[in-house]
C-alpha cells in the first residue's frame, strides 16, 4: 500500500466506549475509504467515512448527517449492514468503538468519478479518502474495524 502524504491519525475518548456509524461507499469493486495512521507502531489502515452518533439521533440519521457535513452529498439510500465491535489500542491508547455499518449510497454521482475525496471535518480541517479496491484489503492493507470486509463481502450475495 502507497502511504498517503498527508498522514491523519484519529482520536478517541479515554475511557469511554464511542459509538459510530460507518458508511460503506461502493462503486463496483471499490469503496471509498481514509487512512489512518498509529504513531506508536507505523501501521496505516483503511477506513471508511464515519462519524460519532449524537445523543437522540439513529445510526442512519448520523451517517446521514456526517457524509453531508464532510463530503458534502446527501445520501440516496442507506441499508444497515450490521454491528461491529473493536478493543484495540492506538496511538498508545486503549480505544472501544461500537460500529454500525451501512451501505450508502450517495446523491452526487460525480464523486464515484474522483479520484480522491476531500473530507472536512467540524474543525475546518480536511483530509483525502480515495477508492480502493476490495482485493486491497485481502492481499495487503489492513481494513478496519476488524470484521468489516467479511461483512461487506457477505453483504454482496
Amino acid at each position: 500500500m502507497q502511504v498517503p502524504q498527508q498522514l491523519r491519525v484519529s482520536q478517541g475518548p479515554d475511557d469511554a466506549i464511542r459509538v459510530i456509524a460507518a458508511a460503506v461507499i461502493r462503486d463496483g469493486d471499490r469503496i471509498l475509504v481514509w487512512h489512518d495512521h498509529n504513531p506508536a507502531t507505523g501501521e496505516v489502515v483503511a477506513v471508511p467515512l464515519a462519524g460519532g452518533i449524537e445523543f437522540g439521533e439513529t445510526g442512519e440519521q448520523a451517517i446521514r448527517r456526517e457524509l453531508k457535513e464532510e463530503i458534502g452529498s446527501g445520501s440516496k439510500s442507506v441499508r444497515y449492514l450490521g454491528l461491529l465491535e473493536d478493543i484495540f489500542e492506538w496511538a498508545g491508547r486503549k480505544r472501544h468503538e461500537l460500529f454500525l455499518i451501512y451501505d450508502v449510497e450517495l446523491t452526487d454521482r460525480a464523486l464515484y468519478a474522483a479520484d480522491e475525496v476531500e473530507v472536512t471535518e467540524s474543525d475546518g480541517s480536511t483530509y483525502l479518502a480515495d477508492w480502493r479496491s476490495l482485493t486491497d484489503f485481502v492481499a495487503s492493507t489492513r481494513l478496519v474495524p476488524d470484521g468489516l470486509i467479511d461483512l461487506i463481502v457477505a453483504s454482496r450475495t
